[in-house]
Formats: C-alpha cells, structure tokens, sequence
C-alpha cells in the first residue's frame, strides 16, 4: 500500500498580532525567525517550519502540512475522495508549492512539495 504522503512538514499559526506571536515564539524557542516578513514569520525548528500567519483566521487554528511529491495529484486524488479544493497549488516562492482542501469531514489539509526539506 502506497501512500501519497511523505510525512509532516509544516504547521502555521494565526498570529493576528504579528509582533506579539513572533516574540513569544522567538523568547520560547531560544533563537529567532529565519524569516521574518510582515506577511509572513517562518522558524526552522530541527528542519521543520513553524510558520505565524497574520491574516489566517484563529477560529481556524493551525494549519498543518503534509510532504507530497506533487501537490497536483494529492489534491487531486483527495478530490477523488470527496473533499473540496480550498486553495489551489501555488508557488509561494523557492520552488515551495502550497494547497489546501477540506475533508468531507470539515478538516482543512494542508499539502506541501517543499524541495528545499531535509530532516536533520
């Protein structure tokens, strides 16, 4: 059985209050973002990215993100089981493609084809 899953790789906050998420996440971890944007903060945490997003909605919690080899035939596969594209693929930069869906059940999944990851 083959899965199109290559395991976690991502998780994303709402941070509403941008500065306030990225200080308490920089004073928690020990160091600080390896990207820092008003649109966007990024830590690398053991090779694995925790992300704080200002305009997620936090009635939405996080985000997580699943490693696909491609992010085309996850969502589309997924699709073929009855969820519903929430965001489409885009690059999001670095040759990092995004997209979303929600499960028949209400979840929103994540994937991620992210060539730049390496577990550490």
């Amino acid at each position: 059985m083959t899965s199109p899953l290559l395991g976690l790789r991502t998780v994303i906050y709402p941070a509403p209050d941008l500065a306030t998420a990225t200080k308490w996440w920089s004073d928690f971890l020990g160091y600080e973002p390896y990207f820092d944007e008003p649109f966007y903060v990024g830590f690398d945490v053991e090779g694995y990215e925790l992300g704080l997003l200002p305009d997620a909605n936090p009635v939405d919690g996080a985000q997580t993100y699943w490693g696909v080899a491609n992010v085309e035939q996850a969502v589309g596969k997924a699709i073929a089981h009855g969820a519903v594209a929430v965001s489409p693929a885009t690059d999001v930069g670095g040759g990092i493609v995004t997209a979303t869906v929600r499960t028949p059940s209400g979840s929103v999944v994540g994937f991620i084809f992210n060539p730049h990851f390496a577990l550490r």
